[in-house]
C-alpha cells in the first residue's frame, strides 16, 4: 500500500511513523524544511518539501498510483484542496482530511464534502476525538482508559490493580469460578515498563494496569471485582480553552445531566469567545499555576481536573497542584511520550495521548479485512480490532481451542446474532459475527490474514 501524508507536524509525524512500521510505503510532504529533513533522517519514507494541495507536488510524491492521501496541515483549506486535487487529477481511493475549524464540522454544511462538492472520504478532528475519549472516561470512574465496541454492547476498560484489589495473587483461569456471572476477558496488563499479553495461568500483582474486555451492562461490577467503586464525577474543572477544553466543556452541558464545569483559561480572549458558548460553564481568566486561581474555583471540591492545554509541562503540574490542593482525580493531556511513564507515579491518575488516538483512526483503513474499529493501546503495545467474520477466515466454524492462534492474540469476545459473549475454547465463529481481539504489536500482520482469508481458499 502507497500512502501520501500531507503535512509533518506532530499528527503527521505520528501517522508517518505508525505506517512506516506497518511497512507501508510513505511520502510525507511539508512547506518546512527541517520538519521534512527530520522526517526522512527518522524514519524510512520519503520526505518532499513543497505545497501540499500543488498538483506537480503531489504527482512527485507518487500521487498516481497512491492509494491513500491523509491531509493533516495545519491549514483546513490546503487540507481540502489537496483532497480535491487528489481526486479530479490523480483519482486517489481515499481521502482523509484533518479540519478544526468548528464551522466545517457543523453536521449541516456536511453535504460540502460529498463526491460532487470536495471529495473527501474521512474527516478527522483529533481534538473532537481526544474530547470524546475523555468523556468516555469521565462515564466510568476508575478507569484509565474506555473505549466502547460492538455499537456500545462491549467495552475494553484500563484499570489499575491497587493493594485492596479483591483479586491480586489469583490465576486468570479461576477468575470465572470465582465470579461465574462476570462476564469480561483479561487481554493485556502493564507491569512497570513491562507489556503482557497474559495467559490464563498469570496472576494480577498490586500496581499492574489491566485491560479488560467486559460486557456492558457488567461494567459496574467488573469494576467492583478490581476494588474500584469510585463515584461518577459531579464538579469539574477544566484547564484550557482550545477546542479540546470546549469541546468537553459543551458536552457535559448537553449531555450531563448533574454535572457543573468550571474552565480556566489563560488567553483573555479566548476565555471570551468560550464564554458566549458555553452559557452554563463557568469561565476563569487566569493562570490554572497559580494557586489563588486554584482556590477561585475551588479546586478542593472537584472530583476531577482535565489539564488539556496544548502544553505538557502545564498540564502536568496543574494536575499535580489540583491533587495536592484537594482534586480526588486528575487526567491530563500528554503528547510527549517520554512524560507517560514518569506521571503515574507521581499521581497523574489518567494520561490521555492524542497520537494514540488520531493513529486509531486512521489504522482501520489500513487493515485488511472486514475491519469495523481499530484502536491502539497504550502507544504501540497492540491493537483491539473489532473485525466482522468472513466466510473465508480460518476462524469460522471450528471451536476456538482448536485454532492455533498466532502468539499474543487474544479472541476476547464475539457478538452473534445481536448477543455480545466471551469467547471461550468451546465458541466457534459463524460468518457475520463481530470479533473482538486483541493483538500485539508484532502479531497484527497475521490478524489481518487470520480475519481475511484461508491459505487453502487461493
Amino acid at each position: 500500500m502507497k500512502a501520501i501524508i500531507c503535512g509533518a507536524g506532530q499528527v503527521g509525524h505520528n501517522i508517518a511513523l505508525e505506517l512506516a512500521a506497518e511497512k507501508v510505503d510513505v511520502t510525507v510532504i511539508d512547506q518546512r524544511a527541517d520538519l521534512i529533513q527530520k522526517i526522512g533522517d527518522n524514519m524510512d519514507v520519503r520526505a518532499i518539501v513543497g505545497h501540499a494541495s500543488h498538483p506537480d507536488i503531489l504527482e512527485a510524491a507518487g500521487a498516481r498510483d497512491c492509494d491513500m492521501l491523509i491531509a493533516v496541515t495545519f491549514a483546513d483549506e490546503v487540507n481540502m484542496v489537496a483532497c480535491q486535487v487528489a481526486q479530479s487529477l490523480f483519482d486517489v481511493p481515499m481521502k482523509i482530511a484533518r479540519l478544526r475549524a468548528r464551522s466545517y464540522l457543523q453536521p449541516i454544511w456536511s453535504d460540502l464534502f460529498s463526491r460532487d462538492n470536495l471529495p473527501i472520504d474521512v474527516i478527522i478532528s483529533p481534538e473532537i476525538e481526544v474530547a470524546r475519549a475523555i468523556g468516555r472516561r469521565l462515564t466510568v470512574p476508575g478507569t484509565f482508559d474506555m473505549i466502547t465496541l460492538a455499537d456500545d454492547k462491549l467495552r475494553l476498560i484500563g484499570v489499575r490493580c491497587g493493594e485492596d484489589c479483591p483479586i491480586l495473587n489469583t490465576p486468570l483461569r479461576q477468575l470465572s469460578a470465582l465470579f461465574p456471572d462476570l462476564h469480561f476477558t483479561t487481554v493485556g496488563l502493564v507491569r512497570g515498563e513491562t507489556e503482557i499479553v497474559p495467559t490464563l495461568d498469570d496472576q494480577l500483582f498490586a500496581g499492574d494496569e489491566v485491560y479488560i474486555v467486559v460486557n456492558t451492562d457488567h461494567v459496574a461490577r467488573a469494576m467492583a471485582a478490581f476494588g474500584h467503586e469510585e463515584a461518577e464525577a459531579r464538579r469539574i474543572v477544566i484547564v484550557g480553552g482550545g477546542n479540546i477544553g470546549l469541546s468537553l466543556a459543551e458536552d457535559i452541558e448537553a449531555h450531563s445531566s448533574g454535572k457543573t464545569a468550571t474552565l480556566i483559561e489563560l488567553d483573555p480572549e479566548r476565555a471570551k469567545s468560550v464564554a458566549q458558548i458555553c452559557t452554563r460553564t463557568e469561565i476563569i481568566n487566569g493562570d490554572a499555576l497559580d494557586l489563588e486561581i486554584l482556590e477561585e474555583v475551588n479546586i478542593a471540591k472537584a472530583e476531577t481536573i482535565i489539564a488539556v492545554t496544548n502544553d505538557d509541562e502545564v498540564n502536568i503540574l496543574a494536575s499535580l497542584l489540583a491533587k495536592r490542593s484537594g482534586a480526588k482525580s486528575s487526567i491530563a493531556l500528554i503528547n510527549t511520550g517520554t512524560y507517560t511513564s514518569l506521571v503515574g507515579p507521581l499521581g497523574i491518575d489518567v494520561v490521555v495521548n492524542p497520537r494514540t488516538i488520531t493513529v486509531s483512526t486512521i489504522l482501520q483503513y489500513f487493515r485488511r479485512g472486514r475491519i469495523r474499529s481499530v484502536h491502539s493501546i497504550r502507544d504501540n503495545f497492540g491493537e483491539i480490532i473489532e473485525a466482522e467474520a468472513l466466510e473465508t477466515s480460518s476462524l469460522v466454524g471450528v471451536p476456538l481451542g482448536q485454532i492455533e492462534l498466532p502468539p499474543n492474540v487474544v479472541i476476547a469476545a464475539i457478538v452473534h446474532q445481536g448477543e455480545a459473549m466471551m469467547a471461550t475454547h468451546e465458541t466457534v465463529i459463524a460468518v457475520g459475527d463481530s470479533i473482538v481481539l486483541f493483538a500485539a504489536k508484532g502479531a497484527v500482520k497475521q490478524v489481518e490474514k487470520m480475519l481475511a482469508v484461508r491459505l487453502e481458499f487461493f
